[in-house]
């Protein structure tokens, strides 16, 4: 039977194989709210340069959200929910691509120029951002996959983390709402305040970089944060904020082994050799050949400002698509909590760093 939700489309040649025509009805399936989602992508990308402290990828779920409340109220609702297929196109694969593409920006070799001093202030946060999710979230009765999207997305790279963890576990589209939300939130707390509190504290470059590499969520409020406190702290945060984005990786290879195990172990899928294999996310094997790439010189250069575009402008149309599949009042019902649980991991990675700096003699 086909799905209630496919595009009338011209119908393949008769004589084409079942797999080539399967393809074609997926593609018509998919391709209009895809291309929705891509439209929507295009003003947040522009209105994310004008404030780079929110970022792209933020204003396209808010775009997407107030998108998708209008299309609710469109009267031809079969029309609109023959999007649908396309909108979940957009926040799975699109996301899981974007995130191959932004390899190509991240060499392998940077974890070396950071070098093994910094190592320990950014396992240490990491660690406090998991753990303190975990409990403190569960003090609080948070979900558990929106205390891990809000864990792995303070202690690692903010938006891009989350979606890299969407990719892998699944998640609810209210649920990677609320834990953007909550990152945005702290963005913006975090530039605002984190030069004040560097002068106040009296650091150096060298530290505030360091502190706001480890401590301060997205890449672009890591930028305006530490390139606010001077050049010098600028470009060393940069440096320990690619370095930090690393810890992607090896979160969603543990995650997909235990989810692997956990289906296993409830009959959720068969025992056979291949599942295992079969389950590995695949955008984490070409994540890795991307970064391996621009670690031996493959890419040019000149190619890098451009595939970090592109991969923004993916990751914006994957947030798009969630909003446009989101019902608002799902997140109303989650309540002000993962607030809460942003604003204690927040403070908690930040007084981490300069713990750790500290008993490091980095201070």
């Amino acid at each position: 039977m086909e799905s209630s939700y496919a595009v009338p489309v011209k119908p393949p040649p008769q004589g084409a194989p079942a797999r080539a025509r399967r393809l074609y009805r997926a593609v018509g399936d998919t391709l209009p709210g895809l291309v929705v989602a891509a439209v929507l992508a295009l003003p947040a990308t522009w209105l994310g340069t004008l404030v780079p402290t929110v970022g792209g990828p933020v204003l396209g779920l808010v775009v997407g959200v107030g998108a998708g409340v209008l299309l609710r109220r469109v009267p031809a609702t079969a029309a609109v929910e023959r999007l649908r297929p396309g909108f979940a196109m957009a926040a799975r694969k699109v996301l899981q691509a974007s995130i191959v593409v932004l390899g190509t920006g991240l060499p392998l070799s940077e974890v070396l120029r950071v070098g093994a001093g910094s190592l320990p202030v950014m396992l240490g946060t990491l660690a406090v951002a998991l753990s303190g999710a975990w409990f403190v979230g569960r003090l609080l009765g948070i979900h558990p996959e929106a205390r891990l999207l809000i864990g792995v997305g303070t202690g690692i790279c903010g938006a891009s983390a989350i979606a890299a963890v969407t990719s892998v576990v699944k998640a609810a589209e209210a649920r990677v709402a609320y834990a953007m939300g909550t990152i945005f939130t702290f963005n913006i707390a975090a530039v605002l305040l984190y030069p004040s509190l560097g002068h106040l504290l009296g650091l150096s470059q060298q530290a505030f970089g360091l502190w706001s590499g480890t401590a301060v969520n997205d890449t672009s409020s890591v930028v305006a944060a530490a390139y606010a406190y001077g050049t010098p702290a600028g470009a060393y945060a940069v440096v320990v904020k690619l370095t930090r984005s690393l810890m992607i990786v090896p979160i969603c290879v543990v995650l997909q082994v235990w989810q692997s195990r956990r289906r296993r172990a409830n009959r959720w899928e068969t025992h056979d050799g291949g599942t295992a294999w079969r389950a590995f996310p695949l955008f984490i094997v070409g994540f890795l050949a991307a970064s391996a790439t621009a670690t031996v010189g493959v890419i040019p250069g000149s190619w890098h400002p451009a595939l970090s575009t592109a991969g923004t402008f993916m990751i914006t149309t994957s947030l798009a698509g969630i909003g446009l599949s989101l019902n608002p009042s799902q997140i109303r019902a989650a309540g002000p909590r993962p607030l809460l649980l942003g604003a204690a991991l927040w403070a908690g990675v930040g007084a981490t760093s300069l713990g750790l700096q500290a008993l490091t003699g980095r201070l």
